[in-house]
């Protein structure tokens, strides 16, 4: 049997004089589904209280743990329960974050910036549960989240392996495809022609020499979102650096699958996910 550390503050008190990634308040909530545990967590990322679920599956055992970076900004993209709770059922605790700034945490989100740290200090977070195994944290990011997925890759050493699912590889073609998020992506990031280092600093395709970890690459070839050259770009960029990747292309699909397909794209990616874990134990001297 597990037994749950809680630590809890008040809501308004801030992180400043925690260490980064330290659990402030665990808050359980209703699952929905039964043999998945439910739970609000708040943890310390550079001095902000940052907010975000963690799925666990209800075995009394430790699972190994996954981080799930999420789309969009603010509330677009928000994280959604069922979406997590599906991949606790394959056996990993998932911790979600919202980054700074979202469902009362503090700070501001800045779509890759300062808001990359949420996610480092997020797998301090899930190392440190009794719930989670010890060893590196595979992390699954979505559209705007692989973005954040691969900037943990790049910086934190623990990061294991990342899927880029429906990601953004590259947000100069992000800025130049999608007209629609071009005022909030001047806002947030800047103009591209006037803030490049902004744009290149998000773009996973630039730096990839500083990513030491298997990457695997899911999206849908009629994804009207993130369009499919972005993950073509990538897979393309992978290869040229000589990296460890996969890619899996899902004819017809859109930016969110339907039902059926994405578990079995799911199952596809959990599998990837415990084989590349498996070899980097097998790889340790």
């Amino acid at each position: 049997m597990i037994v749950l550390e809680t630590v809890q503050e008040s809501q308004s008190q801030s992180g400043n004089g925690s260490a980064n990634g330290a659990m402030i308040e665990r808050v359980p909530l209703r699952s929905l589904v039964k043999g998945v545990l439910l739970y609000r967590l708040t943890y310390v990322s550079e001095g902000l209280q940052v907010k975000g679920y963690l799925t666990v599956p209800d075995t009394g055992k430790p699972s190994p743990g996954l981080i799930y970076c999420r789309g969009g900004i603010r509330k677009v993209g928000m994280v959604r329960k069922r979406r997590i709770i599906s991949m606790a059922k394959r056996g990993y605790a998932v911790f979600a974050p919202f980054y700074r700034g979202n469902e009362g945490g503090e700070g501001k989100e800045d779509f890759g910036g300062e808001d990359r740290f949420d996610v480092c200090h997020a797998i301090t977070l899930v190392q440190s549960l009794p719930e989670v195994q010890p060893g590196p944290v595979p992390l699954i990011g979505f559209s705007r989240g692989a973005m954040m997925a691969m900037l943990a890759a790049k910086q934190c050493n623990q990061a294991g392996p990342v899927v880029v699912w429906g990601g953004v590889s590259d947000l100069f073609d992000t800025y130049e495809q999608r007209v629609d998020l071009r005022r909030m992506l001047k806002r947030v990031v800047g103009h591209p022609r006037k803030e490049p280092e902004a744009y290149e600093s998000r773009s996973p395709v630039y730096w990839l020499e500083q990513v030491q970890v298997p990457i695997m690459i899911v999206h849908g070839t009629a994804d009207p979102q993130v369009n499919v050259s972005h993950a073509h770009k990538l897979a393309e960029a992978l290869e040229r650096a000589g990296k460890d990747y996969a890619m899996e292309l899902y004819e017809g699909l859109e930016h969110r699958f339907p039902k059926a397909a994405d578990e079995k794209a799911l199952d596809a990616v959990f599998a990837w996910i415990s084989q590349k874990l498996r070899e980097m134990s097998e790889s340790k001297p």
